[in-house]
């Protein structure tokens, strides 16, 4: 049985799994990469958009969103990828439905910038 870890070292742990899932997310995932280079080009524009402190949550965490989302979409797509590659009405419909969560992060985004620079430059 695996010793249980507590307090600081599940701490220590954790953190090394989440950069170890971050790291392997940006070396095989395309859609991830292009929207971590979205998010980097944005962030510092998000500064001059926001004219408060929670539009600038706003704008940042619809970003940030998007890439959890992502990630979760690809921890889908990887476990339906382990478990067989011939083609499942329900594997594909899991695939088809974190693709749509996806989409849907996007288009919040999105609107969360398309709302907030329009205010900032035409309201």
């Amino acid at each position: 049985m695996k010793p249980r870890h507590t307090g600081l070292t599940h701490l220590m742990y954790s953190t090394r799994y989440s950069w170890k899932g971050l790291k392997a997310a940006f070396r095989n995932e395309t859609a991830f990469r292009q929207e971590v280079v979205i998010t980097a080009v944005l962030l510092p524009l998000a500064w001059w958009i926001a004219d408060t402190s929670i539009s600038w949550l706003l704008l940042v965490g619809s970003l940030f969103l998007v890439l959890i989302v992502e990630l979760l979409n690809s921890a889908v797509e990887n476990v339906v990828d382990r478990i067989g590659t011939e083609h499942h009405e329900l594997s594909g419909r899991a695939k088809d439905i974190g693709s749509a969560a996806v989409m849907l992060s996007l288009i919040m985004a999105g609107l969360t910038w398309g709302v907030l620079g329009w205010q900032k430059f035409f309201g």
